[in-house]
């Protein structure tokens, strides 16, 4: 249709038969289209259903073919380890076969008497610790040449007359006994200790012997430092395992030394000296009881190496420290040799601790001092002797303070 403004066809227009003629066309081409499609539709699921069947036997058997594959590589690992298994089956087969000779063998033959391979192992044996008794005797005479450990001054009895006994040194310096501590300065005691506890330590390392005291230094090494001195863990017997604390085998000058009470009555104690026979009071000196700690560790060291000594003579520590050189048994027994010894102090050990102490804390009188040669330099420098008024004992108290980390 043509406007009569612009004259341009803008719409075309239909009439009311045209339209639903046009209707009427579209619903029988749809209703050939759709009855087209069921056909269509029909056919496809009837080929679907066809399909799907050989797809479901398709699977199947390939399903089949893997579990047949998988049957086969287990029968193959199962056929292997039975290999395995009979080889190894087969060799132990031999080795028992092999084993049932040796034994048929064996028992044709004269079991061999006993007696003589023990009496042999023994004989070795003995000549073993024979040996390490020799190696330790060698060490402990060149251990005593190192430390010049010897008897100065004494007579021996001449004309009826009765002999005197000399002074034992360690490097050229006297350890005085318990009583004569007291006339010797202290630089001079402190010097004589390390050397002797230093000699003692190798002694024992030498001999493999425990002692029932230990010595540590506050230095952390031998000789470095203050010696301090405790015991070790034992049992019961000799009355020394509950000293625990740590006792200083220090002396120091610093202060005059307590003055002793007047004695009483006197009789001999250790080391040919005299004591006080009244009830010694309770030892407030560290000093002390170290001491008494050093003596007991070498009557039990003398003990190991079958050297007796008495109460009275365990005071003279280096006289006895050479006894147990000299020994005949030296070297023969220890803890860590055969035949082992008992822990330290064993019952047959007849000397008792707290007796030791009650007899090294009494007040001594000290002996007289046999007279030196003045031909050795070492010796000069005795002859003028400070008295006790440059003396003091480390008592607990300053021990404490003392006692390192």
């Amino acid at each position: 249709m043509e406007c009569h403004n612009c004259e341009s066809r803008q719409r075309q227009f239909y009439c009311e038969n045209c339209i639903r003629t046009h209707l009427r066309d579209f619903r029988l081409q749809l209703q050939r289209a759709a009855v087209d499609r069921d056909e269509q539709v029909r056919k496809v699921v009837a080929s679907i259903d066809t399909i799907s069947d050989s797809r479901i036997q398709r699977a199947s058997l390939s399903s089949g073919q893997e579990r047949f594959d998988e049957l086969n590589e287990g029968l193959a690992k199962l056929r292997r380890e039975n290999d395995k298994t009979r080889q190894r089956l087969r060799a132990l087969r031999e080795n028992l076969a092999t084993r049932r000779r040796t034994l048929s063998q064996a028992n044709l033959l004269q079991p061999a008497p006993l007696d003589p391979l023990i009496a042999r192992e023994t004989v070795q044996l003995n000549a073993r610790a024979e040996t390490i008794a020799r190696a330790r005797s060698g060490l402990v005479s060149e251990l005593v040449e190192v430390f010049n450990v010897v008897e100065v001054g004494g007579r021996p009895p001449i004309g009826g007359k009765a002999g005197t006994k000399g002074e034992w040194t360690i490097g050229d310096l006297v350890l005085p006994v318990p009583g004569d501590i007291r006339r010797y300065p202290p630089d001079h005691i402190n010097a004589v200790i390390t050397h002797t506890l230093h000699f003692i330590g190798l002694l024992t390392f030498y001999l493999g012997v425990r002692l029932p005291f230990e010595i540590t230094w506050t230095g952390g090494k031998l000789g470095v430092g203050q010696p301090w001195i405790r015991s070790i863990k034992g049992t019961e017997s000799g009355s020394w395992a509950k000293w625990t604390s740590k006792h200083c085998l220090h002396v120091s000058a610093s202060s005059p030394a307590p003055v002793a009470d007047p004695p009483a009555a006197l009789t001999q104690s250790t080391s040919d000296s005299y004591i006080e026979t009244r009830p010694p009071p309770n030892p407030s000196s560290s000093f002390t009881t170290a001491c008494a700690m050093l003596l007991y560790n070498v009557c039990y060291l003398a003990y190991t190496q079958a050297v007796e000594i008495p109460l009275s003579q365990a005071g003279d520590v280096l006289s006895n420290l050479w006894a147990v050189c000299c020994s005949g048994e030296l070297g023969r027994r220890s803890h860590q040799t055969h035949p082992l010894l008992p822990p330290p102090t064993p019952p047959s050990f007849p000397l008792d601790f707290a007796q030791l102490l009650q007899a090294t804390a009494a007040t001594p009188t000290s002996r007289p001092r046999p007279a030196r040669p003045r031909t050795m330099g070492t010796h000069k420098n005795r002859n003028h002797i400070p008295e006790e008024d440059e003396w003091d004992l480390l008592d607990d108290a300053e021990a404490g303070a003392a006692e390192f980390p």
